[in-house]
């Protein structure tokens, strides 16, 4: 059943809402877990949306199968993704650093203190964002310090590739997820693919491992794959590579593939010379699983991150 969230009025007689889709099981005890499926936060990540679209396909395929509470909020931020536009247009403000909202404080604050309050008391949720148009990340759940020993034993249910457990000195205290994690909702947040596109395969991919993660909460009682067993980030280190030139980057590595030190990552070249401009190699082995998607960069960008430490 689809059902408005919160909504505030517009100018010109138009309305903001923000709308969700239960789906529920026709006999209910009463004690039935729910999971929240969040996305489109920043209106230029669009893997999510083809992730809510197939959970929704699958679950109303086979709705003998669902044993608990599936709540899909496909746009957090509708106006962001009619525009193509990160934050909330005209309010120059990042939807993902306003939580946890406040009722009696702006419209936008209002609004995140609305999908908090709806989304409290769920047994677990799942943030999907993309990367920006800049860079290409493999499937990968990032988790702070703090959460690790409660969100990894879940994520690795996620069928992703990789677990980032960063440290609690990087968390943004004003994100959704960190907002549901003080408040008792474990929270992951995936990241995957490039902004403003839809990359079908890690979606599938993703929408595989919250039906597997579903089974393991008991909400799901159909056939899932066995998630693949991610690498952790705990397990090495990871390494930034940044541009020393400005100029076109032409890697020579494919994402997500196994480097040793000294390889080849790419060059960064200037067309109207022909001539490289900075010629990158690997700093450690590793796992690239940050490769630098648009190629147009300049002195400082970021080209690639690398899990050192490690071999597939």
């Amino acid at each position: 059943m689809v059902e408005t969230v919160v909504s505030s009025a517009l100018p010109v007689d138009e309305l903001l809402s923000i709308r969700k889709n239960r789906l529920e099981p026709d006999h209910q005890s009463g004690s039935e877990k729910r999971i929240c499926i969040v996305t489109g936060t920043h209106g230029d990540e669009l893997e999510g949306q083809y992730v809510c679209y197939e959970v929704n396909r699958r679950i109303q395929s086979q709705m003998e199968n669902l044993k608990g509470i599936v709540d899909i909020y496909p746009a957090l931020n509708p106006l962001g993704v009619d525009s193509i536009t990160r934050g909330i247009p005209k309010f120059d403000l990042d939807m993902n650093r306003i939580f946890p909202g406040n009722k009696e404080g702006s419209m936008a604050e209002y609004i995140a203190s609305e999908i908090v309050n709806d989304i409290d008391g769920a047994d677990l949720c799942i943030d999907i964002h993309s990367s920006n148009i800049f860079l290409k990340e493999i499937p990968q759940v990032r988790i702070s310090e703090e959460t690790a020993k409660k969100l990894v034993p879940m994520a690795k249910h996620l069928n992703v590739d990789f677990i980032w457990v960063h440290s609690a000195a990087t968390v943004l205290e004003s994100t959704l997820a960190h907002t549901m994690n003080m408040r008792g909702v474990p929270t992951l947040v995936v990241e995957m693919g490039v902004g403003m596109r839809i990359t079908k395969a890690y979606c599938e991919q993703l929408v595989d491992g919250i039906f597997a993660l579903m089974r393991e909460e008991g909400i799901w009682d159909g056939e899932v794959v066995q998630p693949r067993e991610p690498v952790v980030s705990t397990d090495g280190e990871v390494s930034f590579i940044n541009a020393e030139a400005s100029g076109v980057f032409i890697p020579t590595v494919e994402h997500w593939k196994n480097v040793k030190k000294g390889d080849s990552i790419g060059n960064i070249v200037e067309p109207l010379t022909g001539k490289i401009l900075h010629h990158i190699d690997s700093p450690v082995d590793g796992e690239v699983f940050t490769l630098r998607e648009y190629p147009v960069v300049y002195e400082g960008s970021l080209i690639a991150r690398i899990l050192g430490g490690i071999e597939r």
